[in-house]
């Protein structure tokens, strides 16, 4: 199992309906809306890296109003 932060900036005022929608998706643990340079931050689930990145290209990416991703992936050191 891949776990990773996704870090999402939004057009202005959308946070709150990007979070709700993306919580939504399958593979997605939380979403929350946050202050700072980002605007929600994700913590999503996959089996496999490429399946996570699919699940942020395909499906996160593809959420009306957020205007860009930073995903990183969890590391166990």
């Amino acid at each position: 199992m891949v776990q990773a932060y996704i870090l999402i900036q939004t057009e202005v005022g959308k946070a709150s309906i990007v979070a709700e929608t993306i919580a939504k998706l399958p593979g997605v643990i939380q979403a929350e809306d946050v202050t700072g340079p980002y605007d929600v931050i994700v913590r999503a689930q996959a089996d496999t890296v490429d399946e996570l990145g699919r699940m942020v290209v395909a499906r996160v990416q593809q959420v009306e109003g957020i205007t860009r991703t930073l995903t990183c992936p969890v590391v166990h050191l």
